[in-house]
């Protein structure tokens, strides 16, 4: 018997997994918000079909395994919480995640109790639960939607302060209400409020302590991640034994002291920690949709729970955003975005079910109701804002780009040629360079540049990148390309980068692991292309028909020429690397770096065809 309860958890944990993972895959391939391909997966495996049941599989584990996912997701959220990115609109964030928090909480309340029917002390407590939106919603919808720099502050920030804010507002309230029903003594009362302090100065001294130890060299880089992957579950057990739901207060604090320690090996951790959460996210809406029973499904279309679904998205949210940014210098667009994006998630699901068994213990029947509430919401939101936010964001103006941008990383004659030839394309391009006298070129020519580090901290800041989706890293120095590809294949990955080849040694010699996709073929370094420049060769487009095809293309072009790159008919840039084996087709324009004899060989081709014309009309 102990066999086969080892094998159903074991297939459970491994389905689990892979559902998480297929999903983002799909929602990728798709174009689909991935947090609603993982509610549905949920949903077809658990009550629809009954293949697997997570809370019964995972038994007394089930909550804990949750509560730590959610601790490592909020942690690795607040390590992006550096206070240099609100330095300019901190005003707004603050508004929002105090003042509005507190009018969504009463509003929230007052449409639990008088649409979906609670009583005021169960209103107040679930209201109060509501007001989180959190990074495991927040911040792959962000990556979907790529909105401009501040709006996607906004929401960023919102979403991971108020998280565990959420939860302790509930606390609150709960305790409040065991205080005025008698049932708890003032001192039982306050001891809340001690219990938070002490989170918040925990999460401080651990993050503090550990960035400290880095710093000094005293963990090893092979250690710094797995030590802070057990330091945070350490800080949220400890806290959470303390007193429930502080422990998410813990690691937030914990995660915020680090990302404005400046600690030099912060992005590391931050890739780490976020290749986790990915798989956390994935696994956990699984496991909670999966969880739920077909009565709280059915539940779910009481008109009560429904009127007070559409009364948090189209009154509460709303309300809440426009009344706490009256004085900030938000925009109509930016408080028009940010009051309709509020998705609830995992939070909302664990901390409620945590509540509706604690709140029916101590006598209120209606609390049963919560989980088919919490659900609701959080389905209705992640739906409706997860469609929405793309579409929203670029009829307000609000999108980074509808044209996935080109990032060039060094100002040289060629790169500078290389953006011309683009930007003529109507790319959106941007050419970038530490050295401000070296962009003179890409000036004179109009070309949009940067005068910065691409690897600094105050780029990330001064700049924003979210509308390049490729990088072309083609500077003098092969280990500096490589290590900007590497810095970057997190976030682009490897397909979108590239870089010139290796001109120091065998390129067949450099690992590819190493860097990105060798530009133009393995010969054609930097200085050799460079080089090509001196020699006077140009950039020259060739559009392919029926009566000159690719095979013409190769067959009569001139020694020495260079395929650059291919704008395919649709419209994409797809550039000639070692490794690519492109067939261009009819109607696409091939780009070349040529030779002079190009030209020498038109122009006797035109004084050719002008004479034989002046010969055929003088017959005549």
């Amino acid at each position: 018997m102990e066999v086969l309860i080892i094998d159903s958890l074991l297939f459970d944990l491994m389905l689990i997994l892979f559902l998480g993972v297929l999903s983002q895959w799909i929602a990728w391939r798709l174009q689909l918000p991935a947090i609603v391909m993982m509610s549905i997966a949920g949903l077809i495996v658990g009550p629809f079909f009954g293949i697997i049941s997570p809370s019964e599989s995972f038994g007394d584990l089930f909550n804990p395994i949750i509560s730590l996912a959610v601790a490592i997701i909020l942690f690795e959220g607040s390590l992006n919480l550096n206070f240099k990115e609100i330095k300019t609109f901190s005003k707004p964030v603050l508004r929002i995640v105090t003042l509005g928090a507190f009018i969504a909480w009463i509003a929230g309340s007052l449409a639990a109790h008088y649409l979906a029917g609670l009583s005021i002390a169960v209103s107040f407590v679930i209201g109060g639960l509501f007001i989180v939106t959190g990074p495991t919603v927040i911040l792959p919808l962000l990556r979907q939607a790529k909105l401009k720099a501040r709006p996607a502050a906004i929401l960023k920030w919102e979403g991971i302060v108020v998280d565990p804010f959420g939860a302790l507002l509930a606390l609150f309230a709960f305790q409040f209400v065991l205080f005025a029903m008698g049932e708890e003594s003032a001192a039982a009362f306050g001891l809340f409020f001690l219990a938070a302090l002490f989170a918040v100065v925990l999460g401080v001294l651990a993050g503090w302590g550990m960035g400290r130890m880095f710093e000094k060299g005293q963990v090893p880089e092979f250690l710094k991640s797995p030590m802070v992957f057990a330091v945070v579950l350490l800080v949220f057990a400890v806290s959470d034994m303390v007193m429930h739901e502080t422990g998410l207060l813990a690691v937030t604090a914990m995660g915020i002291m680090m990302a404005n320690m400046n600690i030099s090996s912060i992005n590391e951790m931050r890739h780490f920690k976020e290749n986790i959460s990915v798989l956390l996210i994935s696994s956990i809406f699984v496991m909670l949709t999966a969880s739920l029973s077909l009565e709280v499904l059915i539940k779910i279309l009481n008109w009560q729970i429904i009127a007070f679904v559409l009364a948090m998205l189209f009154v509460v949210r709303p309300l809440s955003i426009w009344l706490s940014t009256i004085g900030t210098d938000l925009t109509t667009q930016e408080k028009t975005l940010i009051g309709w994006i509020a998705p609830r998630g995992i939070v909302a699901l664990t901390v409620s079910g945590y509540f509706a068994s604690t709140l029916l213990e101590a006598g209120f029947e209606d609390a049963e109701l919560l989980t088919a509430l919490t659900f609701a919401l959080v389905f209705s939101t992640v739906v409706a804002h997860g469609f929405s936010i793309s579409w929203l964001g670029k009829k307000l103006g609000l999108a980074s780009s509808e044209e996935p941008g080109i990032l060039i990383i060094g100002s040289s004659r060629f790169n500078t040629r290389l953006g011309e030839i683009l930007q003529a394309f109507d790319k959106n391009v941007l050419i970038m360079d530490p050295a401000w006298g070296s962009l003179q070129l890409a000036r004179q020519l109009g070309i949009p540049n940067f005068a910065g580090e691409i690897l600094s901290e105050h780029t990330e800041y001064e700049l924003d990148l979210t509308p390049y989706e490729t990088m072309i890293v083609a500077t003098d120095t092969d280990s500096y390309n490589s290590l900007v590809v590497n810095n970057f294949v997190p976030e682009l990955g490897r397909v979108n980068l590239y870089q010139t080849a290796i001109h120091i040694g065998n390129p067949d010699d450099f690992h590819s692991s190493l860097s990105g996709r060798t530009l133009f073929g393995s010969e054609w370094n930097f200085h050799a292309l460079e080089a090509k420049i001196d020699e006077g060769y140009a950039m020259r487009k060739t559009q392919l028909t029926e009566q000159y095809t690719y095979a013409d293309f190769k067959e009569k072009s001139v020694e020495g020429t260079i395929p650059l790159f291919v704008k395919r008919v649709q419209g994409k840039i797809e550039f000639f690397t070692n490794e690519s084996k492109m067939e261009p087709k009819i109607g696409d324009t091939i780009v070349s770096f040529s030779p002079p004899a190009h030209q020498e060989n038109r122009i006797q081709e035109k004084l050719e065809t002008n004479r034989l014309k002046s010969e055929t009309q003088s017959k005549e």
